[in-house]
């Protein structure tokens, strides 16, 4: 068995690391920019940027997004030089910028992921076998999703919306998750905290006002649910 011996005298390399890890600002530049991606609908709306040039209203249309919650993190990608923008008449397009640190990003995300291009032949054939269940059920489930949106600071059970949409409860949370990708009560939480985030930073709403505009009778449910979403508090969110 070959032994493998630590030498203490190599100082050389230690005064190398040690002036590399001096570069503090460089450390915090991508400490940043990977906490930026820390949020799957921020990653995913970059991705999407990665393939194609599109407008706020195209983005929602693909995310199933209201345009003020994409506009929220577009923004913040934005900031970060992630991404980049330029206008056609009244029209903004929003694209992944060229820079070294965007294109490096995803190729990370990519490999990771192991993301590939569609077969769209195989993938349409798979949806003609479902044609039933498309047909007769996704759009109520786009409703509910609409009417969630709309009422977002009320309470509302699943079943309130089985009896209001016509549809069982298991139904309903069956197809809303193969439609929206996710569970529908973590689909609306998202969007409740992303109505939250974007309240803080452009109105004097107090926590309490902010909480119950997007469905928390609870300011510190509310708090927790904020802090553990976005990784700080709505008080220190809005400061920043």
């Amino acid at each position: 068995m070959e032994n493998h011996i630590h030498h203490h005298s190599e100082y050389f390399k230690l005064d190398f690391l040690r002036s590399e890890l001096s570069r503090q600002k460089e450390f915090e530049t991508v400490a940043d920019i990977f906490s930026l991606l820390a949020d799957s609908t921020r990653l995913k709306i970059f991705w999407l940027l990665c393939h194609s040039k599109e407008c706020v209203q195209n983005i929602a249309d693909v995310m199933k997004m209201t345009m003020p919650a994409v506009s929220h993190h577009l923004r913040l990608l934005k900031d970060s030089g992630l991404i980049e923008c330029d206008r056609d008449g009244k029209e903004v397009f929003y694209t992944a910028s060229d820079g070294k640190s965007s294109k490096t990003l995803h190729e990370i995300i990519e490999k990771m992921m192991v993301i590939t291009c569609p077969d769209f032949k195989i993938e349409h054939e798979s949806i003609n076998e479902k044609s039933e269940y498309l047909e007769n059920q996704v759009e109520t489930i786009k409703k509910v999703h609409d009417f969630l949106i709309r009422n977002m600071s009320r309470r509302i059970t699943i079943e309130d919306l089985a009896k209001q949409f016509a549809m069982n409860t298991t139904t309903l949370k069956t197809v809303f998750k193969d439609v929206y990708g996710t569970s529908l009560a973590a689909h609306i939480k998202i969007h409740r905290m992303e109505e939250a985030a974007r309240l803080l930073q452009t109105t004097d709403l107090s926590i309490n006002e902010v909480s119950q505009r997007v469905g928390y009778e609870s300011q510190s449910k509310f708090s927790a649910g904020f802090k553990e979403h976005y990784g700080v508090s709505p008080v220190d969110y809005r400061k920043r």
